[in-house]
């Protein structure tokens, strides 16, 4: 813990990453007086962070029972496509028009560092680059702030793509599907851009009866108990 920072925002940062990056399961109890106790705070901290997981449909809370980590929540996922997809079509178009001269290289550097990961099959390293990508993109179109907005709604979409990322050379598609939104946007094509992003960011709720074949304990609800 960073006692220079708040603590309710550093439990809810680390169980929200453990939660997305599905490290934890849906059905695992998250006991507040063993937070407590792992993160040496008292549990009022704890309370609030489990708070903040359930606005985010993360988490459920049984009053004076027990919290355990939700199963995905698809109608949450799929809002949150939809607000992705509408901000990043408009973002790509606006960049064609105006190209920031720093942003093509910035964009090379993220494809050369999701490459390298790949090659590696370092799927972490890729998933980190996979957002750094994307935040570029609004930290240059000057919309950082719906940047926070949709990773702040896009919790149990990010589980799905998590799940999707090891499958059917996922990690392969999204390093091609990057390669050419930048080669769009650097060519001031905004149609083309679009098309891409479009594609880029329908692949995993197209595949989602794969998925939940796949995982069914994470897209239906866990076994009660």
């Amino acid at each position: 813990m960073d006692r220079s920072r708040n603590a309710t925002a550093q439990v809810f940062e680390h169980l929200r990453e453990k939660i997305v990056t599905n490290v934890l399961a849906p059905g695992t109890v998250l006991a507040r007086q063993q937070l407590a106790d792992y993160f040496k705070l008292s549990t009022t901290p704890i309370r609030d962070a489990l708070l903040r997981l359930e606005e985010e449909r993360l988490v459920d809370i049984y009053p004076q029972h027990l919290t355990r980590v939700s199963a995905i929540d698809l109608a949450s996922a799929r809002q949150a496509h939809v607000l992705r997809l509408s901000v990043e079509l408009e973002t790509a178009h606006q960049l064609c028009q105006r190209r920031p001269p720093t942003l093509d290289g910035a964009l090379a550097d993220l494809l050369a560092r999701q490459r390298m990961a790949l090659e590696r099959d370092d799927l972490e390293s890729f998933a980190r680059a996979d957002l750094e990508f994307h935040q570029t993109l609004y930290t240059a179109a000057d919309v950082v702030d719906l940047w926070h907005l949709v990773r702040r709604l896009s919790g149990n979409l990010d589980r799905l793509r998590r799940l999707h990322l090891p499958l059917n050379s996922k990690a392969r598609r999204i390093l091609d599907d990057h390669g050419e939104i930048a080669a769009a946007i650097a060519a001031g094509a905004s149609e083309r851009a679009r098309d891409a992003v479009r594609r880029h960011l329908s692949g995993t709720l197209s595949e989602l009866d794969a998925l939940r074949e796949k995982y069914p304990d994470f897209v239906l609800p866990p076994a009660s108990g």
